[in-house]
């Protein structure tokens, strides 16, 4: 395991931290603890608005021109909308703010023994943006005509056409909500990195770093390193849509194909800025969870330079049927191949750090046993959309669709419950119900599999993405089919149903849970050395490192390699 343990110093802080009025501490905080914390509430309030979206329109799937309850009729104006804004949500508004903002703010200066960010203030004006951006992005719901509809992807001409729009400022405001939250995260980002280097406890080395530290960093290096194409993007974007320039419409000499590039080459990137922290946070509750440290720490870790690395050079693997060279298709067939490698040798180091553990199968141990079985079928699908002879038959069908949501689903809601049900009491202070955490688990997983695993079969029948009525479409219409789309809507329905133990279960042990100790878990990253919730500042004494438990391979042994009054000479 690359976790750090520290010896206790014998001077007092170096910095008195008072207590904060409450706007100063939770209005207004420049604490990583709340701001991170900020993050994760917002992103939790976005995931129901976009659980929402998805009920809506699987429901017009499933019982297609009927009234849905809770909603009202879906028209395909209302269908676009709702499928649009579900993908930006889920991935923009969702991923990337609870998994990368949210606990990278609270888990970096506690896990790297520091007090705060380099730049609390920089940190305290980058979740104002962000913000700034939902409200931007929930106003675009309710301008004259509705929200965005174009797709997530948004592309030309439906994105950058006003009449093609469904409102003239719905798609502006879309792009706006999109620009602002990449000038939040870029912001963060910033912070994230200057600490890791900067602010690590004194005797902390590269290799002591704990591999969540490592993975939200690098997750954020390839985010700052692929996003200014987009962000270019999508300044030309709006003005297409606003000042009447044609950077995308080929009426005025533009290319709609231009657009493309620029999203995937930021877009394929970005699977892997979201991907990597759950990675990294799986990886340290199935090292703990099976005693045993992390099998192949500095591999893994390279693996994930690797991973970065390749995810440049595979972003036109989504434009195989959009008239490109088959020459150059073949490059990228084998780049996308070369990608899985790296991340099937972590897989594999996970699978190697389980064998011959004493595994407990706490709540959280089974959110990270759930993303690596449940991910994996996404990594595979993706080799056959990767191959581009087979590509041109499964592009935009529903088994895309399955594929994707068999990488996201287990990255962005598998991921971010593995981490509140783990590091929740380090947050409140008390532990959550261990019976009602396995409910919502089984109620979660089984029928998210009984949601996605039917679409590949819909995939492979020939159903497209983004028709909001198949019963116009006779081959699609046979009732066989329709089956498999009601199954799985009454499966999303079950799902969203068990949030609703998660939600009762969260916020009644926030406040009436059982008091947990520091140390619950038994776990060796330093943050389960300050107290439970940790004070303003963290520690009360700064921890130094004086040895590195990488190089033993029994955690909970603290006291074997931890000295208690005195550094070792």
């Amino acid at each position: 395991m690359s976790q750090a343990t520290a010896a206790v110093q014998t001077d007092t802080h170096a910095e008195h931290h008072e207590e904060l009025s409450f706007l100063y501490k939770y209005i207004l905080p420049v604490d990583h603890k709340i701001i991170g914390m900020q993050y994760i509430f917002t992103g939790m309030i976005m995931a129901i608005i976009g659980g929402y979206f998805a009920y809506a329109f699987r429901m017009q799937l499933a019982f297609p021109g009927e009234l849905v309850p809770l909603y009202g009729l879906v028209g395909p104006g209302e269908y676009n909308m709702l499928v649009t804004n579900h993908g930006t949500i889920m991935i923009f508004w969702v991923a990337m703010p609870v998994l990368i903002a949210g606990f990278g703010n609270f888990l970096i200066p506690l896990m790297i023994g520091c007090d705060d960010m380099v730049f609390p203030r920089l940190n305290r004006l980058s979740y104002q943006i962000f913000l700034v951006s939902t409200l931007v992005l929930i106003t675009s719901f309710f301008v004259a005509g509705g929200g965005f509809g174009g797709a997530w992807t948004s592309y030309p001409p439906l994105s950058s056409v006003a009449e093609y729009s469904r409102t003239d400022w719905g798609a502006s405001l879309w792009i706006l909500a999109v620009a602002l939250e990449f000038v939040s995260f870029l912001l963060g980002g910033i912070n994230f990195i200057t600490t890791t280097m900067n602010a690590r406890a004194p005797g902390m080395k590269w290799m002591d770093i704990p591999i969540a530290v490592w993975f939200i960093v690098v997750a954020v290096i390839l985010f700052m390193a692929s996003v200014g194409p987009l962000v270019a993007g999508a300044v030309m974007l709006f003005m297409d849509q606003r000042l009447g320039t044609t950077f995308f419409l080929p009426s005025g000499g533009g290319d709609p194909l231009l657009w493309q590039h620029l999203f995937w080459f930021f877009g394929h990137p970005e699977v892997y800025v979201v991907l990597l922290p759950t990675m990294g946070i799986v990886a340290d509750i199935i090292s703990v969870f099976s005693r045993k440290k992390l099998f192949g720490y500095r591999t893994i870790l390279y693996t994930a330079f690797a991973t970065g690395g390749l995810s440049f050079i595979v972003w036109a693997h989504h434009q195989f049927i959009a008239g490109i060279d088959p020459r150059v298709a073949n490059v990228f067939v084998v780049t996308t191949v070369l990608i899985s490698i790296p991340l099937a040798e972590m897989m594999f180091s996970y699978i190697a750090t389980l064998y011959g553990g004493s595994i407990e199968f706490k709540t959280p141990m089974l959110w990270a046993l759930s993303f690596l079985a449940s991910f994996l079928i996404g990594g595979v699908t993706g080799i056959y959309l990767g191959a581009s002879a087979l590509d041109i038959y499964f592009h935009d069908s529903y088994f895309v669709l399955a594929h994707f949501h068999y990488t996201f689903f287990p990255i962005t809601i598998i991921g971010m419950f593995a981490a509140l049900t783990y590091w929740f009491p380090k947050m409140f202070g008390r532990m959550m119900n261990e019976t009602l955490g396995k409910i919502h688990f089984w109620g979660t997983f089984v029928p998210f599999n009984c949601i996605f695993l039917p679409l590949f079969l819909l995939g492979l029948a020939g159903q497209n993405r983004r028709v909001y009525n198949f019963q116009n479409y006779p081959d699609l219409a046979k009732q066989e089919l329709q089956d498999i789309r009601i199954f799985a809507t009454v499966s999303l329905i079950v799902l969203l149903l068990f949030q609703f133990v998660f939600i009762y279960n969260f916020f009644v042990s926030m406040f009436k849970g059982e008091k947990a100790p520091n140390n619950p878990w038994n776990a060796n990253t330093l943050e389960w050395s300050t107290s439970s919730p940790p004070p303003h500042g963290n520690f009360k004494i700064l921890p130094t490192v004086y040895r590195s438990a990488y190089e033993y391979s029994v955690p909970g042994r603290e006291k074997d390699y931890w000295p208690q009054n005195e550094p070792p000479e």
